[in-house]
């Protein structure tokens, strides 16, 4: 149950029905069961936890809430690896949620998940239970995301009115990793390339490079990719260019030689930071 106004919380252990390699490096897991019928409240591209059991442990265990309402925490052995991932889309009538995972190895334990995964499997889902807006209304977008970026910008995309304007940059491994994204917008779309992530500040250079457009325009800049390069893509639009923070969505989704663990703090420091 929700309390202070806020929305309520929706769970659910979902199984695999389907894995389907979009690119060498990318790979779309479509989950089934009836609880997706929960979630159809949820805006596409919103963030979600998603719960992955420990090594040797078939099952989800979510934390259990007592009768007081407090928490109750889960056995060290049973309690599940959290990451937060992108609400890629529902089908309701087949009862299907799709997330996408970038596949980088077995260095993280949500790329290693979706590396191995087979239909059967079993992932623990959680997101609120709200219409929550994704973007604001705006003129002009512009659009920047590395690999783990991808599912919410093609989201921002898919949503785009036909008289919005966007200017998207994507950087990937390498040109097999590029995709057709859709959207009824008129998009320009540059896809970079560089063969080691968070090594290289092709997508602060190629931000320098795009002939943005004055204030009197109405837009919108909505970055998501590795910390480096957000903090200079955040620095430049505000700083150097005079943006106003309502103006700005950017946050890094990972930071180069850190885990995931090790590097939120690090991360919402910088977000915060302007």
């Amino acid at each position: 149950m929700s309390t202070n106004s806020q929305p309520a919380i929706i769970r659910s252990v979902l199984t695999v029905k389907h894995k389907e390699y979009l690119s060498p490096h990318y790979i779309k897991i479509t989950l089934t069961g009836d609880d997706v019928l929960k979630f159809a409240n949820t805006t596409v591209g919103i963030n979600n936890k998603i719960f992955i059991a420990p090594d040797g442990i078939n099952e989800i265990h979510f934390p259990k809430v007592d009768e007081a309402g407090n928490v109750l925490a889960v056995e060290d052995c049973l309690k599940p690896i959290v990451r937060t991932y992108t609400h890629r889309g529902i089908n309701a009538e087949k009862k299907e949620m799709y997330i996408e995972f970038v596949a980088h190895g077995d260095e993280g334990p949500a790329s290693a998940w979706a590396i191995s995964a087979k239909p059967g499997d079993k992932l623990g889902v959680a997101m609120k239970d709200t219409k929550a807006e994704l973007y604001p209304k705006a003129d002009w977008y512009l659009l920047v995301a590395d690999a783990t970026g991808i599912p919410v910008i093609a989201s921002i995309l898919e949503d785009l009115p036909k008289t919005a304007k966007a200017h998207v940059l994507i950087e990937v491994q390498d040109k097999a990793d590029f995709q057709f994204l859709q959207s009824e917008a008129d998009v320009n779309v540059e896809w970079l390339y560089h063969p080691k992530p968070g090594e290289n500040n092709l997508l602060f250079d190629a931000v320098q490079n795009i002939n943005l457009p004055d204030a009197d325009v109405a837009r919108f800049a909505y970055v998501a990719a590795e910390f480096s390069s957000v903090k200079n893509i955040r620095q430049y639009l505000r700083k150097d260019l005079n943006w106003q923070q309502q103006e700005l969505y950017a946050y890094s989704y990972w930071k180069h030689g850190a885990s995931e663990d090790g590097s939120v703090k690090d991360r919402q420091k910088e977000k915060n930071g302007l």
